[in-house]
């Protein structure tokens, strides 16, 4: 269910931060290279690609694909909170992914997969701008992935964190496809030790 934020951006900036750390939403202070910070700025940096990936995709008319990735855009500036919030901070209100999120993922890669052709050799990015966006935001997103992993090695992490990461990371190779299917562009089969 849907909350206003409460939230008021007055300034943008605040200078707390030039002394090389900042705070994570329960106000523990923290270097800025810290794990956590790296992990959910990757998730920051990955939800800023699909923002281009959305962009492309209705330059290409895909409206439909283009909605899912402003959902997309919406589950991981959740997961960017519930990384930004130790646990014991966590309040029953603040935004985080669910289960949910992580089956519509699912049903709506089955559902595009069915329309594609079988793969029958690892695929290049390319074909359109939007499917190389699309292959990017895959890689980001693995990157993330690998990031909050690490994390849940050293402190607690939502384990629904790294499910939702996987899982969407599987969707971005399938929406990359099916992005150029819709289009009519033809993708780049891996042709191994071609130069």
């Amino acid at each position: 269910m849907f909350h206003d934020p409460k939230v008021a951006i007055n300034r943008v900036y605040t200078r707390t931060g030039d002394a090389g750390q900042t705070r994570l939403v329960g106000g523990q202070k923290v270097e800025k290279d810290d794990l956590r910070i790296e992990a959910y700025g990757t998730v920051d940096e990955l939800n800023a690609f699909v923002g281009a990936a959305v962009d492309s995709c209705r330059e290409l008319s895909q409206d439909e694909l283009a909605d899912v990735l402003v959902r997309v855009q919406h589950a991981l500036f959740n997961l960017g909170s519930i990384l930004a919030t130790l646990p014991a901070d966590m309040h029953p209100q603040q935004p985080r992914v669910r289960e949910g999120d992580v089956l519509a993922l699912e049903q709506d890669m089955d559902r595009r997969n069915e329309a594609l052709p079988t793969l029958r050799s690892f695929v290049l990015p390319g074909g359109s701008r939007a499917n190389v966006e699309l292959h990017q935001c895959r890689t980001i997103c693995r990157r993330a992935e690998r990031l909050v992993v690490r994390l849940a090695r050293e402190q607690e992490v939502d384990p629904l964190t790294v499910t939702y990461l996987n899982r969407l990371s599987d969707a971005f190779f399938v929406w990359s496809r099916a992005v150029n299917h819709v289009a009519g562009k033809s993708e780049t089969l891996w042709r191994p030790n071609e130069a």
